[in-house]
Formats: C-alpha cells, structure tokens, sequence
C-alpha cells in the first residue's frame, strides 16, 4: 500500500506542476479539480475474492489494477484531451490501457477517459513499477458520476428503471451542456484575441526594475 501511496504521489506532483504552470505562464487554466484515493484493504480483499483471484501480491498487483486512483476534473472535454497528451507524453509515465467513455460513453450514459498509467517509484532498494489509474472528466460528467454512484448506493444496485430512465436522459443534458459551455468558451476567447506569451517566461518591465533598484539601496530601519 505504500508503494501505491508513492505511485499516486508521483503522477498527482506531475499534474500539480501542470497546473501551476497553466496558472502562471497561460491566461487559462485547465485543470478545476484534483483528486485522489487508495482502495482500502477490506475493498481489495472484497475485490479479490469477487475476481476469484489468487491472495498474492504477485496475482493482487497483476489483477487488481485501480488500487490507486486520481481522478481530475476539467472544464471541457477538449480540456480532458489535451491534459491526457500532456500527461501521457513524459517519457517516465507508461501507458499501459485507456478506456474512452467520453467519445463511447456506457449504456447509462456515463462519460469519463480511463488510462492505466504505470509510474516508477524510487525506494531506497530500488525502483517499483506502480500503476496507477486516472480518470479524465468534465464539471458536468463529474457531477452525473457522483449523482449517479449515490443513487445505485441508496437502492443497493437494484435501482428502478424510471430512474435508470431518468439518469440516462440526465446524462444526455449534461452532455449538451458540455458542448454549449465549450461553444461559448471559443467564442469568447476567440473574440478576445488574447496574445500567449511565445516564450513561457515572466519579463519585468523597465519600471519594475527600477523600482526593484530604488528598494535594494533604501537604508535599511530597525
């Protein structure tokens, strides 16, 4: 389990210094949320012996693979996209599996992009390969998801086919919402014509120079 702890620490770092970076250097931020978990040991054990799996380390590893869990929340779904690339492109991180519900969303209408990422983590004996699981959404496909988890948790997963119904058609509105919200955003932005530093870097003005030499020759006060 602390391996897994590590491994999400790792790739929650890795995002985290996107997200400064947006924050600073861009006039956009991409990133809304961040979040992340461990499976418990009781959850894994349940796990296993759902699965039918072997009660090793070797087959929990081999078998169990959303131990460690982040999930991230974007503003749009070009945002999920976008964020994946980044974060899929740093040679240390391996791509292991990705499911996109977003473009083939589940029957019920859940939308999210699943990738598989394998980390490695430096222990004082060497290094341990950690896969860790990151989910990909929108405000709005994070919003159905975390409606929909408590309704099948209240009925026990018996939950009545009106409000399958309903959940379903729920997840179409959120859906077009994504896409009207993303439509706007361009639109905006587009209209804006906001000019991106070319270089990512912070330039004082001669101003602020020379106020930053005015404070450096002050006399020091007690």
């Amino acid at each position: 389990m602390l391996q897994y702890r590590f491994g999400v620490d790792e790739v929650t770092t890795k995002i985290g210094i996107l997200r400064e970076e947006f924050r600073l250097l861009h006039d956009y931020n991409p990133i809304e949320h961040v979040s992340s978990r461990l499976k418990s040991p009781e959850s894994i054990i349940g796990k296993v012996a759902r699965k039918g799996c072997d009660p090793s380390f070797e087959a929990i590893r081999a078998s169990i693979t959303d131990i460690a869990g982040i999930r991230v929340t974007c503003s749009f779904a070009s945002d999920v996209y976008r964020l994946f690339d980044m974060l899929t492109g740093q040679s240390d991180l391996t791509v292991l599996e990705v499911k996109d519900y977003i473009r083939s969303p589940k029957p019920n209408g859940y939308r999210s992009l699943h990738a598989l990422l394998e980390v490695p983590v430096f222990l004082s004996d060497g290094v341990v390969p950690v896969i860790v699981e990151v989910q990909l959404r929108t405000i709005a496909m994070d919003f159905w998801a975390s409606l929909e988890h408590k309704i099948f948790y209240k009925y026990q997963r018996s939950v009545p086919s009106d409000v399958l119904d309903g959940l379903a058609e729920a997840a179409e509105t959120a859906h077009r919402l994504d896409d009207l919200m993303e439509t706007l955003h361009h639109r905006v932005h587009n209209g804006d014509a906001v000019v991106d530093r070319p270089d990512n870097t912070l330039v004082p003005t001669d101003d602020v120079l020379e106020r930053l030499r005015a404070i450096r020759t002050q006399p020091r006060t007690r």
